[in-house]
């Protein structure tokens, strides 16, 4: 049964690209692109499967599911035993994940967010890019990897020693962070987040989302 993943090839749905590629899933899927610019999230087929006008959206057989964080962990329980473990082995383990993942949605993903949306896409949404927010942004995310450096230096991923969904999550964004808007020093300026960064962004998998869209 083919998975389909509605959305834009970039973001979020990247998110879900590269966790059905880890769990080895990737020749069950097709990508269905949704233009935000173009308002497409909006229009009436698309609110039928999410009403809140939000990409993605995976539809599995009858089954439909929205938020890519909710997505990513359906398929890595529904496909625990296949392709790489992103879960954890023990229920500790299965907790540290579930931290880091609130840890990048509530703290990590905003600052990010609010930077690429006012550097990159303000002029293109119709909104003045605010030099202000963008300030503020960066100091908070700062603040927030100087947590990440102090974990990482203590071990290899956020959840341990194993890559879970607590590091998958961050790659979308932080792929706009280190490319697309040029504050690629927030990152190389710490040892350890640095180290973590080129692991995982040179696994295979994301190596192969990056190919099915632009990088951007």
């Amino acid at each position: 049964m083919v998975v389909k993943v509605f959305g834009p090839l970039y973001a979020a749905p990247k998110r879900v690209l590269v966790c059905l590629v880890e769990k080895e899933i990737e020749f069950e899927f097709e990508t269905i692109p949704i233009d935000i610019f173009k308002g497409e999230h909006k229009d009436p087929e698309c609110l039928k499967l999410q009403p809140f006008g939000a990409v993605p959206v995976i539809q599995d057989g009858d089954y439909t599911l929205y938020e890519s964080r909710a997505i990513v962990r359906y398929y890595a329980e529904k496909y625990k035993l296949q392709g790489t473990d992103l879960l954890g082995k023990a229920i500790e383990e299965r907790g540290l994940v579930e931290q880091w993942l609130e840890v990048e949605a509530q703290n990590y993903h905003p600052s990010i967010y609010n930077l690429v949306m006012h550097i990159l896409f303000a002029s293109g949404m119709g909104f003045p890019s605010d030099p202000k927010i963008i300030q503020e942004s960066e100091e908070k995310l700062g603040k927030v990897l100087d947590v990440y450096e102090e974990r990482l230096s203590k071990c290899k991923y956020l959840a341990g020693d194993f890559f879970s969904l607590a590091d998958l999550s961050h790659l979308p964004l932080t792929q706009y962070l280190v490319g697309a808007i040029g504050k690629d020093y927030m990152i190389k300026s710490r040892k350890h987040v640095s180290a973590w960064w080129d692991d995982i962004s040179n696994r295979p998998s994301w190596k192969k989302v990056l190919e099915f869209g632009a990088p951007f």
